[in-house]
């Protein structure tokens, strides 16, 4: 006879699982709350300094690491996947220079919709479970090692580009998890699923990828675009084309995604102007407007500064010549972090006109790494020419 003790944690787990799909959650799994598998290897990681400035993974390390210190009362977690892959909209008709946003923020802030449904998870556990239940919810903004946690759930398991990769539904997914106080059922991690394939390690453009598995952030595009709150290395940018906020690139490549299936949340598809934007309208964006525009975006995260950093740099790897107007205006820029990439971008565009923009700007900067930067875009147009059949520019001596 099936004791219903042990019968107990296995319908509710079912029951659970229910309700997430039912919420629009494809992937749905459940494990014990312990430590981290491959805790080790995140701390030797955060030692050999490849995380970058990002200083919160380290003053966080030990609850990451153990998230029986982090939830003490836990017992299980539930781990859950939210589809966001939009297809790419049909090109706009409009001309000009365009950048490239990653998909995950071309529409809503996804933290508000995966932790809303979560919530209702936990309402809908407390109603059915006969005792009192404590949970807590986590969707990406708390000391918790997501893939690490889902993998042991079984929903995937972490690729050699570090994303969670689920065999039928590849990575498109927000992940997001539901510490609960109770017993439940538990699933298996599944075995990894590679093999011999390396497309996401060779397509990386800037090799941030130190080996499979391994990635030094602070090469990879989404931490130079978002996390990276200064300026980005100069030996970086031209790698990074017209990426403006993230990068998808290992994601695009990996062949677990060549049958990606559409999101149902509407919420995640481009909002107007998110695909492929107008790359010098941006240029131009005050704190207010900056503000308004992305309102409830995930772009926010990068600032008006950050992002007019990276749209500085975007349009100098275009080499947009209808871009310098936009750019010499952006040379008086109040941020001298804007200020700096702006002239760099002149620097690669290296026209007469990004010249005597330049030229004229570097008396009246008053900041140093400004003029640095200023005196670095002179000396790379002294090594061009305007066009195939004119006479090199000519510059002052202080830039020969």
């Amino acid at each position: 006879m099936t004791d219903s003790k042990t019968k107990q944690p296995v319908s509710l787990s079912a029951r659970i699982k229910e309700e997430a799909q039912r919420l629009g959650f494809a992937l749905v799994g459940i494990s014990q709350v312990k430590m981290a598998p491959h805790e080790e290897s995140f701390a030797e990681w955060l030692r050999k300094g490849l995380g970058g400035e990002l200083g919160y993974l380290k003053r966080t390390e030990e609850l990451r690491r153990d998230p029986t210190r982090l939830v003490p009362w836990a017992v299980s977690v539930v781990s859950v996947g939210l589809n966001y892959y939009a297809p790419m909209p049909r090109p706009a008709a409009q001309d000009g220079a365009k950048g490239w946003i990653s998909r995950y923020a071309w529409g809503d802030d996804y933290h508000d919709v995966v932790k809303e449904r979560l919530e209702s998870v936990l309402g809908k556990v407390r109603e059915i479970y006969p005792g009192a239940v404590e949970g807590k919810v986590f969707v990406d903004s708390g000391p918790v090692l997501e893939r690490e946690i889902a993998g042991v759930a079984g929903i995937g398991w972490i690729g050699k580009n570090t994303q969670l990769i689920s065999p039928r539904r590849g990575s498109w997914f927000f992940l997001g998890e539901l510490f609960l106080s109770i017993e439940l059922a538990y699933d298996r991690p599944i075995r990894d699923r590679c093999g011999k394939c390396d497309l996401c390690l060779k397509a990386c453009p800037t090799a941030a990828f130190v080996g499979p598995y391994i990635l030094d952030a602070r090469r990879c595009i989404s931490y130079l675009t978002i996390e990276l709150k200064g300026a980005i290395p100069q030996h970086l940018r031209p790698l990074m084309g017209n990426h403006i906020f993230g990068c998808d690139i290992c994601q695009e490549v990996c062949p677990y995604n060549v049958k990606a299936k559409p999101t149902v949340e509407g919420a995640f598809y481009p909002r107007e102007g998110l695909y492929a934007p107008s790359l010098i309208p941006l240029l131009s964006l005050s704190q207010e407007e900056f503000g308004r525009r992305f309102r409830g975006s995930p772009i926010l995260r990068a600032k008006r500064r950050g992002f007019l950093r990276n749209v500085a740099v975007a349009l100098g790897n275009l080499k947009s010549p209808e871009a310098i107007p936009a750019l010499i205006q952006a040379l008086q820029d109040d941020d001298p972090l804007v200020r700096r990439h702006v002239a760099w971008a002149l620097g690669q565009i290296a026209t007469a006109e990004a010249l005597n923009a330049l030229r004229k700007r570097l008396p009246a900067e008053t900041d140093a790494e400004v003029r640095e930067e200023i005196e670095a875009a002179l000396k790379q147009i002294a090594e061009k020419v305007l066009s195939a059949d004119s006479h090199p520019i000519a510059l002052d001596q202080r830039t020969s």
